[in-house]
């Protein structure tokens, strides 16, 4: 007898993605609603990238040595028989930059007016370790700059985030560096690498991995035992060259004409290989109750990216944040959010015929502009007042059996409960006369729906 098989299988999210649920729906208006004011204050061009990429796409400029590339990748081949593309190896996008350049090579944008200045909202995927505020799917802000290697650009596009956190309303500050380019870095890297090897026992299992694979890597590791290695290491400043050493110092001095906090970090390199002289971190200023600064993103400049993937030199420069990250600092630091929601009216109905004309009043109502709330599947008039009263309307629109009869509808006022007849046909005027305000509504969520620490 065969045995029966459990039709009732509980299926639950993966680990290390969360679901968005209507609780959230506030920060994340508010945030994207701050990301369009600042993309239209800085006049960037909105770019879309496919989730499915290439694999080779990441592995020839986030660097094979890399975390991304070496661990991180949800990697798989298409079907053989899949048309063209049968048989290679794609990825889930990993990172935007890469993504966004292959765009910019294939469709000729460096034909365009130089710089390119772009943004973009797109999930990311890594096959990392959750662990608070880092997600196996993550969404993320980036501005790619592409087409002009003046150190102006990277100073703007710092400038921008700042403007952009400082809409949201968290402090942060800048750890910045310079690692410098592929004429100057080799020197460096075989002094960090001589330094490194003679203490090469002492190093945690993925630094032995990086020093042989790429040994800036092991400037960014959190191991305690690597970094009081790290104390005494060569610094890059001391080894860059006249042209990096003076993009360098203009980008600071652009900081500091218009007071944008940053601090100099002689060990932050960033995890992707594609990078080269300038080189920063997103950190908030107030560190949490562990003493950690949380990192909401990072970028730098890539002057060689286009050149790896074939195209023609392209230097360029970007960010990238991270919405849920940001969403929880928003969280802990107390922000304020109003919804993004502005109810003015709300129809209530009684009976069949009153449900049908009510449902052509909200669509009439809603097409001139006004933002209308209602419960169409509700009978109950005590229900569908009380849903009115939660939401915070000014004004409901009663309309029943009596109403439409007599062609009249009940306007009450949700505040002091008083009632009065109004023609039905002059109802819109009497509405535009009586709202001159929209109600901006701050819905605060129950005891029961506040999201749990650690969750989008």
């Amino acid at each position: 007898m065969s045995k029966k098989t459990n039709k009732n299988i509980k299926v639950q999210l993966l680990k290390g993605f969360k679901d968005i649920l209507p609780e959230h729906e506030k920060y994340w208006f508010y945030v994207v609603d701050k990301v369009i004011k600042i993309v239209k204050d800085y006049n960037l061009s909105f770019i879309n990238t496919p989730v499915l990429e290439e694999a080779q796409l990441f592995e020839r400029t986030v660097g094979e040595g890399s975390d991304i590339v070496h661990k991180e990748m949800y990697k798989f081949n298409l079907p053989k028989g899949d048309s063209e593309d049968g048989g290679k190896t794609v990825v889930l996008r990993p990172e935007g930059t890469a993504a966004v350049m292959r765009a910019y090579i294939e469709h000729g944008m460096l034909n365009q007016p130089q710089p390119v200045k772009l943004w973009y909202l797109m999930p990311m995927f890594r096959r990392e370790k959750p662990q608070s505020g880092r997600f196996r799917q993550h969404h993320q802000f980036g501005i790619e700059v592409i087409g002009d290697q003046a150190p102006v650009i990277d100073a703007q596009v710092m400038i921008i985030v700042y403007s952009f956190l400082k809409y949201l309303g968290l402090d942060i500050k800048f750890p910045v560096n310079s690692i410098g380019d592929r004429e100057c870095r080799p020197a460096y890297i075989n002094a960090l690498t001589s330094y490194l090897s003679s203490r090469q026992r002492q190093l945690c299992t993925d630094c032995k991995r990086r020093l042989k694979t790429n040994p800036l890597r092991v400037l960014d590791c959190k191991e305690e035992k690597c970094q009081l290695i790290l104390e005494d290491a060569p610094q890059i400043v001391d080894y860059l060259c006249d042209e990096c050493r003076n993009h360098f110092v203009a980008v600071l001095e652009y900081l500091d004409e218009l007071d944008i906090p940053y601090e100099l970090d002689n060990k932050l390199v960033r995890g992707i290989d594609y990078y080269e002289r300038t080189t920063f971190e997103v950190v908030l200023k107030n560190p949490d109750e562990d003493g950690k600064n949380l990192s909401l993103g990072g970028g730098g400049r890539y002057d060689g990216l286009s050149e790896q993937l074939g195209g023609r030199p392209a230097p360029g420069v970007g960010v990238g944040l991270g919405i849920e990250r940001i969403i929880g600092a928003l969280r802990t630091a107390g922000v304020e959010i109003p919804s993004f929601v502005r109810y003015e009216v709300f129809i209530a109905q009684l009976g069949k015929e009153a449900k049908k004309k009510a449902l052509r009043l909200f669509e009439d109502l809603k097409a001139e502009g006004w933002r209308v709330a209602e419960a169409f599947s509700k009978d109950s008039l005590s229900t569908q007042l009380e849903k009115a009263d939660k939401l915070g309307v000014q004004y409901a629109l009663i309309l029943g059996q009596k109403e439409i009869m007599d062609g009249t509808i009940i306007l009450r006022d949700m505040s002091s409960g008083m009632q009065e007849e109004v023609n039905f046909e002059k109802i819109k005027d009497v509405l535009k006369k009586r709202i001159t305000q929209p109600q901006v509504i701050v819905r605060d969520l129950d005891d029961g729906d506040q999201e749990k620490d650690g969750e989008n």
